[in-house]
């Protein structure tokens, strides 16, 4: 991690360095008046960075610091590296986008579709269409997640053991079989809804590989890209590195979230490519730039351009954007001018966003309210971490994407 650090003047790749600093002006106050514990913030633009900055503490307790190595919990950050780890078997001929989920969970042959009633007493009928891997990959499948609590089926899956994480003795395999017996809240295709779709997704690509999710993820994705640091656990001498995890509290300021701040030193039995990975910002780095390089990156390459282009349009229906196909509720980008592609949410529509975004740009976020995304017009990716639960607590995201263009003068 030596080597990650700026490499660029502001001036020279058209920002203006006095607005770039702007960003840290803006967040340290967050840390100051106890609203995170810390936080790390990366800007590049055509492959050089610009803007590193750190800031707070990653374990309050101790007073240790948040450094350029700090490990942080991805979350659904994790979900672009299972997409393209489908992605990859898709141009290999392993999978079709249009495959059934069936031809690699069985168990997934026979889904019911949620129609009315309660969690208790739920009434349903058979599929219409099958749920395929781009539903998947689109967050199409009517599958959904416990911790939305907007649902009867959600109130299933919390009953089953399903809210922020899985039962503990269970395999990936396992949870997939266990979520092909709830009911779905929608005919795959008819609707988007956030979901275990990702987790989903990581058992396909298990099957259609022969590999575990972590050593594909390692052979094929991290290991070519040099990202040495990231993984489904961390080691024993790694541990002290890693953030702690934070929830708010009433009133303000934050305290450590209990089990889930935990040292994760043990290989977990569920392999979530919905949530799972955890790694330093120059891992992530690396993963942006292979996204910005359309595959590749230092003549290392993951996917074809065409793919990535793919990957990173608009795929719903009839252009349609989130507000109008998708159910309105927590999500890790705004639903207005925002579409989503294979595994990324994507700006369609910058004015609807209300927002300085480019068209066509595109990423995602963690729900310990980290951020990244990858702008092809302006050649720029941006990333952000911190360790708070829940996404939703503060509006990082639209006011980092404000700092972040305002300082382009050229």
């Amino acid at each position: 991690m030596a080597d990650f650090g700026v490499e660029a003047e502001a001036g020279e790749l058209g920002f203006d360095p006095e607005r770039l600093a702007r960003i840290d002006r803006y967040f340290r106050p967050y840390v100051d008046d106890g609203r995170l514990p810390g936080w790390l913030i990366t800007v590049s633009r055509a492959g050089r960075i610009v803007h590193l900055s750190t800031y707070g503490l990653r374990d309050v307790a101790s007073g240790r610091p948040v450094e350029s190595d700090t490990l942080w919990r991805w979350y659904s950050m994790t979900k672009p590296v299972t997409s393209i780890a489908a992605m990859m078997l898709y141009e290999e001929g392993a999978l079709q986008l249009t495959d059934p989920v069936e031809k690699f969970i069985p168990s997934f042959a026979d889904l019911r579709v949620f129609t009315g009633g309660s969690d208790l007493r739920p009434t349903t009928e058979p599929l219409t269409r099958p749920m395929t891997v781009w539903n998947l990959l689109t967050h199409t499948s009517g599958l959904t997640y416990g911790f939305l609590r907007a649902h009867p089926v959600d109130a299933i899956l919390r009953a089953r053991g399903f809210e922020w994480g899985q039962p503990g003795e269970f395999t990936l395999a396992d949870s997939c079989d266990a979520w092909a017996d709830i009911p779905l809240l929608f005919q795959p295709g008819a609707e988007w809804n956030y979901s275990v779709a990702t987790d989903v997704l990581g058992r396909v690509v298990e099957v259609a590989s022969g590999q575990s999710l972590d050593t594909f993820f390692r052979t094929r994705v991290f290991e070519p890209l040099k990202m040495t640091g990231t993984g489904f656990h961390v080691s024993e001498e790694g541990a002290d590195r890693l953030a702690s995890l934070y929830v708010p509290v009433p009133g303000g300021g934050i305290s450590p979230a209990g089990s889930g701040g935990r040292a994760l030193t043990t290989a977990p039995r569920h392999l979530s490519g919905g949530g799972g990975l955890i790694g330093p910002a120059a891992d992530y780095h690396r993963l942006m730039e292979m996204l910005r390089g359309r595959g590749a990156a230092d003549g290392v390459r993951l996917l074809g351009s065409r793919t990535v282009d793919h990957m990173t349009r608009n795929q719903l229906p009839g252009g349609a954007d989130l507000e109008s196909f998708g159910r309105r509720l927590f999500s890790e980008t705004p639903f207005e001018g925002t579409g989503f592609g294979l595994g990324f949410s994507v700006v369609t529509d910058p004015v609807a966003l209300r927002g300085l975004a480019s068209q066509g740009e595109y990423g995602w976020g963690g729900a310990a309210s980290t951020a990244f995304w990858v702008d092809p017009a302006e050649d720029i990716t941006v990333s952000f971490f911190t360790q708070l639960l829940p996404s939703s607590t503060y509006p990082i995201r639209s006011y980092l994407r404000g700092l972040v263009r305002q300082a382009l003068v050229d």
